[in-house]
């Protein structure tokens, strides 16, 4: 009996009814995300190929729900995915079940780049190098899903095209929704406008981009930005910006009273906003700063400082001329920004860290890391509502100090060169600190991953130590020291100028003669600044040569000494500059409004050397050594001014405890540099001691190269004035002796000062004799100042062209912005336009006066309110006949000239009220280190 076949096996449904379901989710929702993913693809790569930024608020939307979608299809994608590829494990179509797998594989690295990306959690993904193989990964997959897809359906059962039909209506759907949430607006300001229109920002320059004020809700965000950036909130918490406003108890005192002033004088304290663009921002763009009652206390926006917004929310910079003028506008932020809700903050942070180009776009502008960006509040001039005295007078000035300097690469007239120029303020005062945040990048200097330091390190020590802030006292520390040199150089015997000099010293070696008289002569330095010092508030900034002689353990001679309330004895030398109103009374408690003319500037330029003369009597009783130690000591308020700050303070209302007035000044105190010398006492002078006065460099730790102390104390005198021309040539003709080209050049600089043309004409042709040589740049500026004034006026204009347009892009350099040396060839133009106007050349002289006018007219665009520049040009309009443009440049000359009376009109009264001022503004300035 034969058995019957068996019956076959009916094969397993791979996909059932639930399946089916679950499939026709996954292939919609999928098909809504492609769509989705298609469109912010198409937004990425357009603003890769146009360098603009189209993440708009309807953008961020539509990524929200790319986020919303992707993490929806999570559990339906490995719900179905891995259901199906079990039931399909044994199916004979093993071409089909190894598709599958690969489609499967795929759309789960779709899924986990997409959740990688979002950084959430401890998935932050900072690394570049690491996201960016995540993001390839997740634009490139999805195409590879769908070519396997189509694969794997080729072998399987029929396409359904109806099922594309229903996604398609669903993407339609879709569609409708994102256009609806166009219409959305992140922003909240009620787009409430100053009565006054425009002039409600004057005198300051500032202005809102839509001449509405900016509600202070925005300008305070800072929580915000605290929820991803919480390393940089900190060090700006306890930054300067931060206390920039009425939370600053000095700045408080002085604005509180220029407000009073404004309001007795003028009726109300619109002058006083000649402040608040770059001090106050919040209560100024919100409106509040002009009320007569606003409590500088307790309103929340006394506060505020520049916030965060207030600086990455400008949108442009409107000029060179700082005073605040820029446009700020309220920023663009992500959904839910505002939002006091934990979930939808959660979201917009969401969005932020997985999708950051738009917020990148709105707060951090390609101006914001230039110097020029910084000049907008750090270079200042006083406007007439302010002072009522002329339109225009000059304030502070770091970014044209900063501009012209060797150290910026800009200027070509400079002493020193770095061996690469500081491109921006940033590498000194935002050094980079090391993070593993949001927003983070590698850095070489680190060699990890840094954000710059928003602590903003650089002198304020004062308010670090009010508010506790030891970290702050440091890295102000730590950016002072060493910051200059100082160097007790030589003694000239006599007690004279024009006695025999003896120098460099050693801190060991030198003697001094019982009963005589010598000039200690002492050498500061700047060396790591990029800008004139003391910059800034240079009328309060108190930094001063503690210097001090000592013989048998006794003090023989000093000063720069202080009393017992801390006070600096007045008769020192101190690095800053006596400022008067025009009475003569010193401006001493910032009061802005009353400024009229300088009795004495001490400011050092950068890469430059100030030298100080102090009067030490040895004396005759005594053969003991005597040790001469000098400091350069830096503290933020003198004791006049922190008085005026103590008395001004509400107990009752401001916490901060300033001490009483009366008090000693207890605010830190920080050495700068420091030197000193033991000097032997002899019976009769012992000659100079080839040995040490020979040697390559000092026993100074570190060591100066002697050419070097030669040069700078040359360059101090120099400085000077006249009155130490004499010894200034003497000590550069020693650094040229020592084999530097440094001095012939600088010696063809005094020779030129003193009207010797033909004798600055061999020096500087020494100098190209010697090596190294001098820098190119340098050389070219100043033969072509000494041709012009030789009359060669076309090698002149040929040097002096040369030197524009010198680079050296290994350094950094780039000399054409240096506007003092253009302004030197525009005149040499002119010259030779005038010359071939009297030799009855007309083509020339048309030409070489276009010429002339294109080169001032360039010096403009650098330095609007340049003086020179305006009087020529108004010469040049009236020797072609333009009458507009002649009174135009007369008119702005008029403005940006100093005075040339403020000085007999005050000056006089100065110099009787304050007789050490005085004795320090004279041309020739030694200190007796005796006076009782």
């Amino acid at each position: 009996m034969t058995a019957s076949p068996a019956t076959p096996k009916k094969p397993r449904r791979v996909i059932t009814p639930r399946l089916r379901v679950l499939l026709y989710v996954v292939l919609t929702l999928f098909g809504v995300l492609a769509a989705n993913g298609l469109y912010l693809t198409g937004v990425t790569w357009l603003q890769v190929f146009t360098g603009q930024v189209y993440e708009s608020h309807f953008y961020q939307l539509m990524f929200l729900g790319h986020l919303g979608l992707g993490l929806l299809l999570i559990l339906p994608v490995v719900i179905f995915g891995f259901a199906h590829m079990w039931r399909a494990k044994d199916r004979r179509n093993r071409r089909a079940v190894k598709i599958g797998y690969a489609l499967l594989a795929v759309a789960l690295i779709i899924l986990i780049s997409g959740v990688l990306l979002t950084r959430i959690g401890s998935l932050n993904i900072v690394n570049p190098s690491v996201r960016s193989v995540i993001y390839w990964a997740h634009l490139l997959t999805p195409l590879i899903a769908i070519w396997l897809y189509w694969l794997h359906r080729l072998v399987g059962p029929r396409i359904k095209w109806h099922i594309g039909r229903r996604v398609a209506v669903a993407i339609g759907c879709f569609v409708a929704v994102m256009v609806a949430f166009q219409a959305s607006d992140p922003r909240i300001s009620e787009g409430i406008a100053p009565v006054e229109g425009d002039k409600y920002f004057q005198p300051s320059l500032a202005s809102t981009a839509t001449g509405k004020f900016i509600s202070q809700d925005v300008l305070q965000n800072d929580d915000y930005c605290l929820r991803c950036h919480s390393d940089i909130h900190e060090d700006w918490v306890h930054s300067v910006h931060k206390l920039s406003s009425f939370n600053n108890p000095a700045y408080r005192a002085s604005v509180r009273e220029t407000r009073r002033v404004a309001a007795q004088r003028d009726g109300s304290v619109q002058a006083s906003r000649w402040c608040a663009g770059c001090h106050d921002p919040v209560p100024f763009f919100s409106g509040k700063f002009d009320d007569p009652n606003y409590d500088d206390v307790d309103d929340v926006t006394a506060h505020a400082g520049i916030t965060c917004t207030s600086c990455h929310a400008i949108q442009s910079i409107d000029s060179h001329v700082g005073n605040a003028d820029y446009t700020i506008d309220e920023p663009r932020h992500y959904p839910f920004a505002y939002s006091d809700h934990g979930v939808l903050q959660s979201l917009s942070d969401l969005m932020v860290k997985a999708k950051p180009a738009f917020h990148k776009s709105e707060m951090l502008k390609p101006f914001h890391k230039t110097a020029e960006f910084c000049g907008t509040c750090h270079k200042v001039s006083l406007p007439g509502e302010l002072t009522h005295y002329k339109d225009w007078l000059r304030g502070q000035n770091h970014y044209d100090s900063y501009l012209l300097s060797g150290v910026s690469g800009h200027g070509a007239r400079s002493f020193y060169y770095p061996p690469k120029a500081q491109e921006n303020c940033n590498e000194c005062h935002m050094p980079p600190r090391a993070s593993d945040q949001f927003g983070a990048k590698y850095n070489a200097e680190l060699g990890g991953l840094a954000v710059h330091d928003h602590r903003f390190p650089s002198a304020n020590s004062a308010l670090s130590y009010w508010t506790g802030d030891l970290d702050g006292i440091e890295a102000h520390r730590k950016l002072l020291e060493g910051s200059l040199r100082l160097d007790l150089f030589g003694l000239r015997r006599g007690g004279s100028i024009e006695g025999e000099l003896i120098a460099p010293l050693p801190n060991q070696g030198a003697s001094v003669v019982k009963g005589e008289s010598y000039l200690i002569e002492t050498v500061l330095r700047t060396l790591t600044l990029g800008h004139h010092f003391t910059q800034g508030t240079t009328d309060s900034n108190q930094i001063w040569i503690e210097f001090t002689a000592i013989q048998d353990g006794k003090v023989i001679g000093k000063s720069g000494s202080r009393d017992e309330r801390e006070r600096v004895d007045e008769w020192s030398h101190f690095v800053n500059n006596f400022v008067v109103d025009r009475e003569g009374n010193r401006i001493n408690r910032r009061n802005a409004q009353d400024i009229f003319t300088v009795l004495y500037a001490h400011q050092i330029p950068p890469g430059a050397g100030q030298t100080v003369h102090y009067l030490l009597n040895v004396p005759q009783e005594s053969n003991a050594p005597i040790e001469i130690t000098a400091r350069l000591l830096y503290r933020k308020f003198d004791t006049e001014y922190l008085d005026y700050i103590r008395a001004d303070r509400d107990p009752e209302r401001d916490p901060l405890d300033l001490g009483n007035v009366g008090d000693p000044n207890d605010l830190p105190i920080i050495e700068i540099a420091r030197d000193a010398v033991t000097l032997t006492v002899t019976d009769e002078h012992v000659e100079l001691d080839a040995q040490w006065a020979l040697a390559e460099a000092s026993d100074d730790q570190p060591p100066i190269p002697t050419w070097q102390r030669w040069n700078d104390y040359g360059i101090g005198m120099l400085l000077r004035g006249r009155a130490e021309q004499k010894q200034a040539a003497e000590a550069f003709t020693r650094v040229g002796q020592l084999g530097r080209s440094d001095g012939p050049m600088n010696l063809a600089r005094v020779q030129f000062a003193e009207g010797d043309l033909d004798g600055a004409t061999d020096s500087l042709t020494e100098a190209l004799e010697m090596d190294p040589p001098p820098p190119s740049w340098t050389h070219a500026w100043l033969s072509g100042v000494v041709n012009r004034q030789q009359g060669n006026l076309e090698t002149a204009a040929k040097l002096l062209q040369g030197t524009l347009d010198t680079r050296v892009p290994e350094r950094g350099f780039d000399f054409s912005l240096d506007y003092v040396v253009r302004n030197e060839l525009a005149l040499a133009l002119l010259d030779i336009a005038q010359q071939k106007d009297v030799m009855g050349d007309e083509a020339a002289f048309q030409d070489y006066l276009e010429r002339s006018r294109a080169e001032f007219t360039r010096v403009l665009e650098l330095d609007s309110e340049n003086a020179t520049a305006h009087a020529n040009l108004a010469k040049i309009a009236g020797l072609a006949g333009d009458r507009a443009a002649q009174e135009h440049h007369r008119r702005l000359h008029d403005r940006y000239k100093l005075d040339d009376n403020a000085s007999a009109v005050a000056l006089p009264a100065a110099r009787r009220k304050y007789p050490a001022a005085s004795h320090a503004a004279e041309a020739l300035v030694i200190y007796d280190l005796h006076r009782d």
